[in-house]
């Protein structure tokens, strides 16, 4: 079995790890278009930070390539699939065979028609490669804007900021990460930013970077009429899946590449897994594109399964954020902002502005399908146990969860024997 693996982030290490689990002899191949091998992407901004040397950088040892008898070949693009040879064609005009094809080819950043955002000194922030430039920009820089307050975003201006880069963030939202938070989540975030340096401008857009007779950037300006002075900026609006290669060969594709439960697209030759693929979601039990590392590594992981002849469902993935912003940590999971006409929510919170700390749960048809906790966030895992295995909750129960209390103990009587146990606790000597 010959298997082609495109692009080489977690995902493509979780295919590794699967198709090995299954078939530890088969041809491996993969092809990245970024010349560095795989990488943790996480760890980009703690590189820009300088809290981290390259040399952390590595997903996995040197040797895992060898180990698991994968042919690498770095730095190049691949143009095109041939669905029916059974081929993809790179820009260097190489055409390489396979039985089973996986892309994982990630997210690429979305760039907005924004008046002067051609030329030099604006750039993205999602690749090794973007963290490297910043490092060299920041050197020279005393003032960066960041477009977008999202999760790129706010690592990105965080960095920066510990540069000693002054950094402006711009969100056309209400709030910071306005995807994973609410209004009071995303004001804590905002506060603790502002209050070490970093200035937040919400409900705005920028409508214009600056440039001066020499081209180079002077700053951007915004609809509410503010200008913020800047030698670059960094557009981190989000990324959009990278799935034109997949809608080129003729594969079905919605926002992402659609899979089924085995991660096989359209064509059930072709696999797609990470931020390129719209996969089942756990809780909303509909296909959807959910762009976070765990789920990347987990999609791969049953793809590579599935694709040497194994038979492992993928469950769903599940919308999780955890993240700390100096000494401020977060984390939300699930539905955090249901449609104000959604039937059977209901949703309860806690705000301490004084101590920074917000405790947000959804639940839906008396299941916790969300929360959002800030500040203190010791019973994180305890509340994402409930979502994820969808436990029906008793009123007793419930009170406890909304007051801040969960606890395995509020789990169906046998279910941590049956799903952790498959023993039985009464059968250990």
């Amino acid at each position: 079995m010959k298997y082609v693996i495109v692009g080489n982030g977690v995902a493509s290490v979780g295919a590794i790890e699967g198709i090995r689990r299954v078939d530890p002899d088969g041809e491996i191949l993969v092809v990245s278009e970024e010349s560095s091998p795989t990488y943790g992407r996480p760890l980009i901004s703690y590189l820009l930070a300088g809290k981290i040397g390259p040399e952390r950088m590595q997903l996995r040892p040197v040797t895992f390539y060898d180990k698991n008898k994968v042919k690498m070949i770095l730095g190049a693009k691949v143009t095109s699939i041939d669905t029916k040879a059974r081929t993809v064609a790179t820009a260097d005009g190489h055409n390489y065979p396979y039985d089973r094809l996986l892309l994982a080819t990630g997210g690429v950043p979305f760039v907005p028609p924004l008046p002067g955002k051609d030329g030099s000194g604006v750039y993205s922030f999602t690749t090794l490669a973007h963290a490297e430039t910043l490092v060299d920009v920041a050197k020279n820089c005393k003032q960066v804007v960041v477009i977008g307050g999202g999760l790129i975003g706010l690592k990105a201006a965080e960095a920066l900021h510990d540069r000693g880069v002054k950094v402006s963030i711009v969100e056309l939202a209400p709030r910071v990460l306005s995807a994973a938070f609410d209004d009071k989540a995303g004001n804590l975030v905002s506060k603790r930013l502002e209050e070490v340096g970093i200035s937040v401008h919400c409900s705005t857009q920028a409508t214009e970077i600056k440039r001066g007779p020499d081209g180079e950037v002077q700053g951007v300006t915004l609809k509410n009429g503010v200008f913020l002075p800047a030698q670059a900026v960094v557009i981190a609006i989000g990324v959009v899946p990278a799935a034109a290669l997949a809608k080129d060969a003729g594969i079905k594709v919605d926002r992402g590449v659609v899979v089924d439960e085995s991660l096989a697209s359209s064509d059930p030759s072709v696999f797609a897994a990470g931020d390129v693929a719209q996969a089942k979601d756990l809780i909303l039990d509909e296909n959807r594109v959910v762009p976070i590392w765990p789920n990347a590594f987990n999609q791969g992981f049953y793809a590579g399964k599935n694709m040497a002849g194994g038979q492992s469902p993928y469950t769903g993935g599940l919308a999780m954020n955890s993240i700390s912003f100096y000494g401020l940590p977060t984390v939300s999971v699930g539905v955090v902002n249901p449609a104000p006409d959604e039937t059977g929510i209901e949703v309860f919170d806690a705000l301490d502005e004084e101590h920074g700390t917000y405790r947000k749960l959804v639940f839906k048809d008396e299941r916790l399908v969300g929360y959002v906790l800030v500040g203190d966030i010791d019973t994180a895992g305890l509340y994402t146990g409930f979502i994820r295995f969808k436990f029906p909750l008793d009123p007793a129960v419930k009170e406890k969860l909304v007051g801040g209390q969960p606890s395995i103990l509020q789990w169906p009587e046998g279910f941590f024997d049956e799903k952790f146990n498959p023993v039985g606790a009464q059968e250990i000597v």
